[in-house]
Parts: C-alpha cells; structure tokens; sequence
C-alpha cells in the first residue's frame, strides 16, 4: 500500500471517527426541582427523512423508556410507569421535555434515532445527555434559642431548608465596628427520604459583649457553584441587650409594687 493511499484512509477513517464522537458526544443539562428538563437529540436530519420513517425513542441509565415514536406516531407501550404522562416531545426542535422533574431523575439519557427501510431498522443518531436537578435553599434564618440573663450565654441557631445539593459550607460572620470574625461551627443536615432534599443548620453560644454598639451577626449559606452564596438577615445584639434590659424593668416594676387591699382587710385592721 503506497503512502498516498494509506493517508487517504487515514483520513477517511478520522473523519469517520470524528462524525462518531460528535453525535454520541454528551450534553449537560441542569433542571430545578419540580420543573421541566430539557433532553436534546440535536438531530439535524440533513437527509430530511420524514418522521413516518423513523422511530425515535429515549431511555434512562437504567434502560426504561421514557418516550417512543414509531413511524410517526406515539407509542406508550414500551414507557416505563414512572415516566407515563410526564413527557412532551418538541418535533420541531427534537427535544423531549421531562415534566415535574425529581432529584432522582438525576443520571444520563439517551435518544436513539433508527430509520425504518426495507431491510429492517438502520441505526442512524445518537446523543447522551447527563441531567443533573437542584433545589435552591431558602433564605438562612438566625433565631434566638434561649432567654440571656445577666451574663449568660446566648444561644443562636441559623437554618435553611429544602435545598439540594448538599451546600459546600454554612457558618456565622461576627461583624463589630473594627473587625469581622468567623466563629467555628459545625453543620447539621437531614435529608427527607422522599424529596432528597436537604435541611441545614448551624449553633452558636457565646457571651454578650459589654459594648454592643454596632456589633452583629450575619448567617451564611455557600451552595455548591454555581449558586450564589445566600445571607440571612443581621442578628443584632444590640436589640437582645435593649430587650433584656426592658423585661428586667418590667419584672423590677412588678416587684416594687405592694398589692392593693380591699375593704374588708381594711376593717379587719
């Protein structure tokens, strides 16, 4: 074999290769929780086949059916149950939408497009697409957990709720007038069993300082890029001293006051 022609079927066959790769290449999509994910099939149909030629029908990682068209119409029989009625086929753009989408849905899926010819089924696309599902967390929240007295301690906890997935880092920023700290915390999750979904939440206890002037804290929550990290509203400790402060009046007042007599112990007098 000379040179020329074995050049020739080298790029024959990279050509070939790189057709390949292009169509069973993998797209990524991301979809939020209980909405609607979008599977492409990215097929152009340079040859303009006519949809009652060919069958077209994807499947998830584990092999179930999601959708199938054969021949042009709908076919429901091969769809596993947990995908009956959760999908929509877009002709025009050949792409499958996954309705009320779950964090379970999460994994790779396949369309497969075959023409239908007389000898029998010609596989001619393919194209994977690995879907990933999130849950934005709500707001952090920071709540007081027990009464200060005096000198005591103050027991703060932050949450946030019903997000996925796991959150790479949760903790308190301590801001005064002249510095900002990070207190070490430890971060507690549940997950629901159904939803998959995550609860967190955060503990901090430590002592009222002196001087409380423009001294507060802030809670925050850093999602797994590329979500943005979320704050929850200041915690001042102003506020907590001006309360304590109050309610011990309060208490001071009640004490001070000599319960009133009524006539009869009066007269008895």
């Amino acid at each position: 074999m000379d040179l020329q022609h074995t050049m020739g079927l080298y790029s024959t066959l990279l050509v070939m290769a790189l057709l390949l790769s292009g169509t069973t290449a993998t797209v990524k999509r991301r979809a939020h929780f209980n909405d609607t994910a979008d599977l492409p099939c990215q097929f152009t149909n340079p040859q303009n086949i006519s949809l009652s030629e060919l069958v077209v029908f994807w499947q998830d990682q584990e092999k179930l059916v999601l959708y199938e068209q054969y021949l042009g119409k709908e076919k429901p029989d091969n769809v596993d149950a947990k995908y009956v009625s959760r999908t929509s086929f877009d002709r025009e753009n050949w792409v499958l939408h996954l309705h009320r989408v779950q964090i379970k849905d999460q994994g790779l899926y396949q369309c497969f497009i075959h023409h239908k010819r007389p000898k029998g089924l010609v596989h001619i696309h393919q194209k994977n697409c690995d879907l990933s599902v999130f849950a934005n967390f709500s707001q952090p929240e920071i709540k007081q957990i027990s009464n200060m007295t005096g000198r005591s301690d103050i027991n703060l906890t932050c949450s946030s709720i019903r997000g996925y997935p796991e959150p790479k880092e949760m903790y308190f920023l301590y801001k005064t007038e002249n510095a900002t700290t990070k207190p070490g915390v430890f971060m507690e999750k549940s997950q629901d069993n159904g939803t998959e979904l995550y609860n967190v939440s955060i503990s901090l206890s430590f002592l009222v300082p002196h001087e409380t002037n423009n001294v507060s804290l802030i809670c925050v929550l850093q999602p797994e890029p590329p979500e943005t990290e979320l704050h929850s509203e200041p915690f001042s400790i102003e506020t907590i001293r001006v309360e304590e402060e109050e309610s011990q009046k309060t208490e001071e007042r009640v004490e001070g006051q000599a319960p009133e007599r009524s006539d009869e112990e009066h007269s008895a007098l």
